[in-house]
């Protein structure tokens, strides 16, 4: 069954989805951790591959950048192609020195003064929560794999460049009551709930507001391989 963002076959989609934001990190999962990668989805050339991981079907699949966007694609893959599980690996910004360039960080809740959930569902939360199931397996797992993995209370923010009118980042950070920032999983996590699924999300540290350390695009796209061998060590006992 195709939909207006995605032509794969029903069954194409395992019932776990990896999902980073760049289309490009997809095919690097695909093509450096997975066996047998076959690409499943390209329209807008956002790309979707199915292959196994130490014989587990796993699939990745880019989301591209926003709640929208997210969204689009979250709720397509669960209503649509039978996924069960989708964890988000991407990248945010730090608004705490806890968390440093490189560090992983598990959502432990996402925050938004995003409309997404209200015009999605008439939801008029402003903060959603990972699966706890999942996080206490990537949790583990971390352990199992001396991966040091620090939860995080997320900000979702629908916009990349702000103004002095909304305030610093040390401002949004106490308002929000949040320790990074990036721009998806309050719209997962709003869909995975509404549809009665699971999802998460990893993220690396990419650049830090306390200390204005930044990663180049490259460097988001090819290093942040600590995140995605525990996605993928984690996905697999689901």
């Amino acid at each position: 069954m195709s939909t207006p963002h995605n032509n794969a076959e029903s069954t194409a989609f395992a019932k776990t989805v990896l999902m980073p934001g760049d289309p490009l990190r997809a095919k690097y999962i695909a093509e450096n951790f997975l066996e047998n990668a076959k690409l499943v989805n390209n329209v807008r050339n956002v790309l979707g591959y199915t292959g196994t991981y130490k014989g587990h079907p796993i699939s990745v699949m880019a989301s591209g950048m926003g709640i929208p966007s997210i969204g689009i694609y979250s709720y397509e893959l669960y209503e649509f192609f039978g996924v069960e599980n989708i964890v988000r690996i991407g990248s945010a910004g730090s608004y705490t020195e806890r968390l440093n360039v490189m560090d992983v960080a598990l959502a432990e809740s996402a925050y938004s003064d995003s409309t997404f959930a209200l015009t999605t569902s008439g939801s008029t939360e402003n903060t959603f929560f990972p699966s706890p199931e999942l996080n206490e397996i990537i949790l583990r797992k971390a352990a199992e794999l001396k991966i040091t993995c620090k939860n995080a209370k997320v900000h979702s923010s629908d916009a990349f460049y702000t103004t002095p009118a909304v305030g610093s980042w040390k401002e949004i950070s106490d308002r929000t009551k949040t320790e990074c920032v990036e721009m998806e999983s309050f719209g997962l996590f709003h869909n995975a709930k509404m549809l009665g699924k699971r999802a998460t999300c990893l993220l690396t540290i990419s650049d830090s507001f306390c200390s204005n350390q930044t990663l180049t695009a490259e460097e988001r796209q090819n290093s942040f391989t600590q995140m995605m061998t525990l996605a993928l060590e984690s996905a697999i006992e689901f």
